[in-house]
């Protein structure tokens, strides 16, 4: 059952990953940006939901002939009709996108059964395919090789690296047009909150700036009169 709460969920729908970073660099965390993984697609929204993990090793020729995919209990095949609706699968490709993670119908399968969202630090096969679909999905490129050349999957919801960070099942996984932030499952609630908190800052400062309005004492508001101001405008517009 999943332990992210439905008003944390729908906060994080509304922030972006670059001010959950700086909420988490405030609690010092410096390394919690998932490296060089992109969205296949801006149009897909942004992604939230609790990891759920497949890990996967380099692959050893013996091990690894297309007859495996034939077994229900393959870890790759298990995790796709395992991973919980709301969840995000999370994969562990060793930042190697030279073979896939996994495929179109892979995903499509996580997409229609309610998955909230893939990310891999390596590539997914089928991509211009996947960049289709109304699902997030993230990766570092496209990668036509099928999985077994290069992946062994063994492991499914454990802790992985995926991109340089540490991702634990249940940590919070947010996704959108910039990249992916994974968030500690004890801090979503806070991080959330001070995420919207902060977002309707921002929004105040870009507009004044757009007004030609000077950083200075504006961003950060280390003016008594940018405090007063923030608050005018909130009210405006009931945030």
């Amino acid at each position: 059952m999943s332990k992210l709460k439905p008003e944390t969920r729908n906060k994080l729908r509304t922030v972006s990953v670059a001010t959950v970073c700086t909420a988490l660099f405030k609690r010092g965390f410096r390394n919690q940006f998932i490296q060089d993984v992109r969205p296949l697609s801006q149009d897909t929204g942004t992604m939230v939901g609790e990891a759920f993990t497949l890990r996967y090793i380099p692959a050893r020729e013996d091990l690894n002939p297309l007859s495996v995919f034939q077994d229900r209990a393959h870890p790759q095949r298990k995790a796709v009709e395992d991973c919980p609706p709301d969840a995000v699968m999370v994969i562990d490709s060793r930042k190697n996108p030279r073979a896939a993670s996994a495929g179109g119908i892979l995903v499509s399968r996580l997409m229609k059964r309610g998955v909230a969202g893939v990310v891999t630090d390596g590539g997914f096969r089928d991509s211009p395919e996947i960049a289709k679909l109304p699902f997030p999905a993230y990766h570092n490129r496209p990668a036509a090789p099928t999985n077994l050349t290069l992946h062994q999957a063994v492991d499914i919801n454990v802790p992985i690296g995926c991109g340089d960070v540490a991702v634990w099942p249940g940590d919070v996984v947010l996704g959108d047009g910039e990249g992916v932030v994974v968030i500690p499952a004890h801090l979503a609630d806070e991080v959330a909150e001070e995420a919207v908190e902060m977002t309707a800052f921002e929004d105040f400062v870009a507009e004044e700036v757009m007004k030609g309005r000077s950083i200075l004492g504006l961003y950060p508001a280390t003016e008594e009169q940018t405090k007063i101001d923030f608050a005018a405008w909130r009210k405006a517009r009931n945030r």
